[in-house]
């Protein structure tokens, strides 16, 4: 067990519906749902979605999708038809005005009347003299409720040395004074961040608080909170942010685009948990490439680093198309279905022995849209492109009518890779092997690259690749 917790691990994923699910929050949620795995907890979905002008219900769909799609399924909330539900601290507001009037009663909470042109006046005046700004305390010591005028509710910070120890960073000082009175609500019903996650943490009985290094300046405003009510104080860790190659702060276009960006460019979601996975964590030893449960076995907090991780999109690659390549075609052909033309859906035989010659060429299942598209359309190529070395045009065309002669006398039935490759091959050890494949193979598929020829023919059938031969042969006369 990791970290010896003395009570059940009890974890949660907390995100806004104010934007989309993108790798960062992804990421978090994968080392929250790994930690509850490793230690047969619970891993909980919180939506924060009190910020009633930015939240929108269609985010929250996306956070929902993206986690489904990575299999990071929670392990309770509200009953939906049959399945757990997020929980929404937009349906929690009873529980967030007991507390508030709990902290109002005690004199540890108050009204603030301030305008905000007071508040940035005095932030100014507090700049230009070199302090850091906070809070002036003008409110508080009145005694006034919260009706009549505009106000917020403020926190009564004590001025004390605020300690914890993250999993991760080890321990982290805080001197209160500097943060000043802060808000925790616009009003009994409309808490905000600081306040709500105090309360849904005590009240889901959240163990650990696995989250982004950038929330590390709110932990101890949280803790000061937690201290008021006497609450236990969870364990916290940090995750280290994620970098650009060049240790950069990672560009808009990777943090701010929807991870299920990634599924519509034909990423395999167990390639990107795992690839998550080794975000800022790493096992023992030196593999790269780990299974979901893998991950589960080798997943401890205390491996995950300080510094930034790198995302390397060249690695997503190489890592996606090493799931691809070992992947059933079966297996993929649902997820390459909207990547593809309608067209090539049609004849769902033909698509997987396509799928099957091709995935080991894929690094996105996007790919085989480019890659395979000669199956069902030769393209028109350059006839230069059917020379292999410095071939002669006559000797090009001579060699593919060899081909035609030795094709033709195979049955439509034995035109299978293997029967092929015994028909063809030792003609090679007689006219040369690139002297009588490439041209063959460019014939059949017009690219630079592509499967071998005897893979093509499989799945052209002999008609058509007579057919694609002549058209070389064409195309070569014409050029001589």
């Amino acid at each position: 067990m990791i970290d010896s917790p003395k009570k059940p691990v009890r974890v949660r994923l907390a995100p806004s519906p104010t934007g989309l699910l993108h790798i960062g929050t992804a990421r978090t949620a994968l080392f929250n749902w790994l930690f509850a795995k490793k230690n047969e907890g619970k891993f909980i979905l919180r939506i924060e979605d009190t910020d009633v002008e930015r939240s929108e219900k269609k985010y929250e769909k996306d956070i929902i999708t993206g986690l489904k799609w990575l299999g990071l399924d929670w392990d309770e909330g509200p009953d939906c038809g049959g399945e757990y539900g997020p929980y929404r601290q937009s349906e929690r507001g009873d529980i967030y005005e007991k507390y508030l009037k709990k902290l109002l009663d005690e004199n540890k909470a108050y009204y603030c009347f301030c305008s905000k042109e007071e508040l940035e006046s005095d932030r100014q005046a507090m700049l230009a003299q070199g302090f850091p700004p906070k809070y002036s305390g003008k409110c508080r010591n009145l005694s006034k409720d919260g009706t009549g005028e505009p106000s917020v509710i403020r926190f009564k910070t004590p001025e004390t040395e605020v300690e914890f120890n993250d999993i991760i960073r080890g321990k982290v000082k805080f001197n209160s004074a500097l943060i000043g009175d802060f808000v925790i609500a616009k009003d009994l019903r409309t808490p905000l961040f600081n306040f709500a996650v105090v309360i849904d943490d005590f009240e889901m009985k959240i163990s650990h608080v696995i989250r982004g290094e950038d929330h590390i300046s709110n932990t101890p405003k949280q803790i000061l909170i937690q201290k008021a009510f006497d609450f236990e104080e969870p364990k916290y860790a940090h995750l280290p942010l994620i970098l650009s190659p060049d240790r950069s702060k990672m560009s808009k276009r990777y943090i701010e685009s929807s991870l299920l960006d990634y599924k519509n460019e034909g990423y395999l979601s167990d390639a990107l948990v795992n690839f998550l996975a080794l975000l800022g964590w790493h096992p023992e030893d030196e593999r790269e490439i780990l299974s979901r449960d893998d991950l589960i076995k080798e997943f401890n907090l205390k491996r995950v680093q300080k510094a930034g991780a790198v995302f390397n999109i060249e690695k997503l690659e190489w890592l996606n198309g090493q799931y691809i390549s070992k992947s059933e075609p079966d297996d993929l052909i649902k997820a390459i279905k909207e990547l593809i033309p309608p067209e090539w859906n049609e004849n769902k035989k033909l698509l997987l022995k396509i799928i099957s010659i091709e995935k080991e060429r894929m690094r996105k299942l996007s790919d085989l849209k480019e890659l395979a598209d000669f199956f069902f359309k030769i393209p028109n190529y350059d006839a230069q492109l059917l020379k292999w070395q410095e071939m002669a045009n006559e000797k090009i065309i001579t060699n593919l009518e060899l081909l035609l002669g030795a094709l033709k006398e195979m049955p439509e039935e034995n035109f299978s890779k293997a029967e092929l490759e015994n028909k063809i091959m030792p003609l090679t050890e007689i006219w040369g092997k690139g002297e009588l494949l490439w041209p063959l193979r460019v014939s059949l598929s017009g690219k630079q690259a592509s499967p071998g020829p005897f893979e093509i023919m499989e799945i052209l059938g002999k008609e058509e690749s007579f057919k694609r031969i002549k058209l070389a042969i064409k195309k070569l006369t014409s050029t001589t």
